[in-house]
């Protein structure tokens, strides 16, 4: 189900919302939104929900153990076990293919004529995502940095919570524990108004803005290697803005929503086209990962800690594995090396770095950012080369069709995005004048959406 959807605007979300605070006690909420939560997650395909309730309840026990037992030894076991499960499970259905297809590679560059099968897994939504909760709630209650939740129940309703279930942000325990303990006593107005108007900001931002980039460039990208360097430049910075809008309004979508049933989840972005710096983007774009990939394995593998060949290679299998983690395909590891690469040499290189004005540091960021999504949103490297050909040497060819509406959407998106404060630095309490501005962001959107088939979210692929 989608947040830009009738069945979710105009079914599941009133009665979700209406039923929620009719019940009256913690547990009837926990069970409540969780069991929404699977209704919302089964939409797609109902056989989904077994691998996320199983994930779910080996956690659970996981955290039980971890909480009654206090020798290392057995602690570990409730740390290693769970942990291997989700992985095996998650790598089964992201990367069984993936391998396959990389020693089929392997054994016929090496002379031995291999062909081997392509299995029919259908990848689960959001499994990166609920697997990221688990794992990070497991590690936590080993750390002690949290106390494990006896309730099922609300740990069901934390791993499951539909706002931010398929694509972020990823919300640790310890972020959310104080709401879901006190969901009993949450108050329906404390933040509805910041609820809708954080949903509507990031509604407008997906229909309006994400949906308008896509619609104009995917035809360009479906005959990526005859676009002209005009075209090439259009897609590439198209793609760039559409990538922001459709998952920071996904992103903002969420929050409101979990302020809507009094739970505040943590901002995912932070203005990331602002940066003046490869490590001040990654502080700023999809920052729920960026904060679990450095807590849970960056400073796990040594961090700042040791000489610099130590932190370099920290750093780069940080980036390696965070790449791989948005697909299984080795255009996304080339992603991920491509931004370790650039953060090693800027770490080292900050003194010289910092001598460059701001305004050059701004837009240098913001080229070597644009160049890496190239990557990103290749399918196979001869098409990424193709595209950064093109644009950096003058090419003739097709040019994308609809191109000055192209130049004006991506102007529009640049302003909002380069020059405006993001959502998490609006004030969101109604006043007179806001109440209009957003109602015809909302109809507006509704008019699109009457017109159009409801478009994914980008990450939902992740």
């Amino acid at each position: 189900m989608l947040f830009n959807s009738f069945i979710f605007l105009y079914a599941f979300l009133p009665v979700t919302y209406g039923v929620f605070w009719l019940l009256k006690t913690k547990g009837q909420r926990y069970l409540w939104l969780t069991v929404a939560s699977y209704v919302f997650y089964g939409y797609w395909n109902w056989k989904f929900c077994f691998w996320m309730a199983f994930s779910t309840t080996v956690s659970y026990f996981a955290g039980l153990g971890l909480l009654k037992w206090k020798d290392s030894s057995r602690r570990r076991l409730c740390l290693v076990i769970p942990i291997a499960v989700d992985l095996l499970v998650l790598g089964f259905f992201k990367y069984t293919n993936f391998l396959l297809r990389t020693g089929e590679w392997l054994l016929n560059r090496l002379g031995h004529p291999f062909h081997g099968p392509v299995l029919d897994i259908i990848l689960p939504i959001g499994i990166s995502f609920y697997t990221f909760h688990t794992i990070s709630y497991i590690v936590d209650s080993y750390r002690r940095t949290i106390t494990p939740t006896e309730n099922f129940w609300e740990f069901a309703c934390y791993v499951s919570l539909f706002s931010q279930l398929v694509a972020g942000p990823i919300v640790r325990f310890r972020q959310v524990e104080h709401d879901l303990d006190h969901i009993g006593q949450a108050s329906r107005g404390a933040f509805l108004d910041r609820a809708w108007s954080f949903f509507t900001i990031g509604l407008v931002k997906k229909v309006l803005l994400a949906d308008t980039l896509a619609a104009l460039i995917d035809p360009g990208f479906q005959h990526a290697t005859q676009l002209s360097t005009t075209g090439a430049w259009l897609c590439v910075l198209g793609y760039t803005y559409q990538l922001y809008f459709d998952f920071s309004g996904y992103s903002d979508m969420a929050v409101g929503l979990g302020y809507l049933f009094g739970i505040r989840l943590p901002q995912n972005f932070n203005s990331p086209y602002k940066a003046d710096g490869l490590g001040d983007f990654w502080r700023r774009w999809h920052m729920s990962l960026s904060s679990c990939l450095r807590d849970y394995l960056y400073i796990p593998l040594g961090g700042n800690r040791g000489p610099h060949w130590k932190v370099a290679r920290n750093l780069m299998i940080t980036m390696l594995l965070g790449g791989l983690w948005h697909g299984a395909n080795w255009t996304f590891v080339a992603w991920g090396a491509y931004h370790g690469a650039l953060l090693i040499l800027l770490r080292f290189g900050h003194t010289v770095w910092d001598l460059v004005p701001q305004v050059l540091r701004h837009l240098g960021t913001f080229l070597l950012v644009v160049i890496g999504w190239v990557f990103f949103r290749s399918p196979t490297f001869s098409i990424a080369a193709s595209l950064l050909h093109k644009m950096f040497s003058l090419q003739p060819g097709i040019t994308v069709i609809g191109a000055s509406t192209l130049v004006g959407v991506v102007l529009v998106a640049a302003v909002v995005a380069h020059g405006t404060p993001n959502t998490f630095e609006l004030s969101h309490e109604w006043q007179p004048r806001l109440v209009p501005v957003l109602a015809l962001g909302f109809v507006a959107c509704l008019w699109v959406m009457y017109g159009a088939q409801p478009s994914p979210f980008l990450y939902f692929q992740f």
